[in-house]
């Protein structure tokens, strides 16, 4: 799901969570994934802070214009200040490969088994689940009514 350029030209709909082959077909990892994408989207859109901390200048004042500064601490701790993702792992592939290895699709399966098992639903407020049931029930005799 590609959704950063159109949210930056405006767009405020995003379709399709989870689903493939053209919606033919949802996947509970592919929306857990697709979620992961919209957080970090919407995170992007409140904007970038610009300061001399986010904008690493001690960093590259420390290494010099034209050095890498892109391994110093200071750096790999503002990487997740627009995005930080919950399922896509962003650690150096040595750190990544210690941990197990795991890749995207089965942290995603993981995450969809967690809330399976783990997720409670709120109840809906009984006012609000009354007005709902009034619309069903009018529904039903407007129905009912034509047959």
């Amino acid at each position: 799901m590609t959704t950063l350029l159109p949210a930056f030209a405006g767009c405020n709909t995003i379709y399709g969570a989870g689903m493939l082959e053209l919606g033919m077909t949802l996947s509970m990892e592919q929306l857990v994934i697709d979620n992961d994408i919209i957080r970090m989207t919407k995170s992007a859109m409140k904007g970038v802070p610009v300061t001399d901390e986010t904008l690493g200048v001690a960093s590259i004042q420390k290494v010099g214009i034209g050095n890498n500064f892109l391994a110093h601490k200071e750096t790999r701790n503002n990487i997740s200040i627009v995005s930080d993702p919950e399922l896509i792992d962003r650690d150096m592939f040595g750190d990544w490969e210690a941990a197990g290895s795991k890749d995207l699709a089965t942290v995603a399966h993981e995450k969809v088994l967690d809330i399976m098992k783990n997720h409670v639903v709120k109840a809906i407020d009984s006012d609000l689940l009354a007005d709902m049931q009034a619309v069903v029930d009018k529904a039903d005799a407007a129905f009912r009514s034509n047959m």
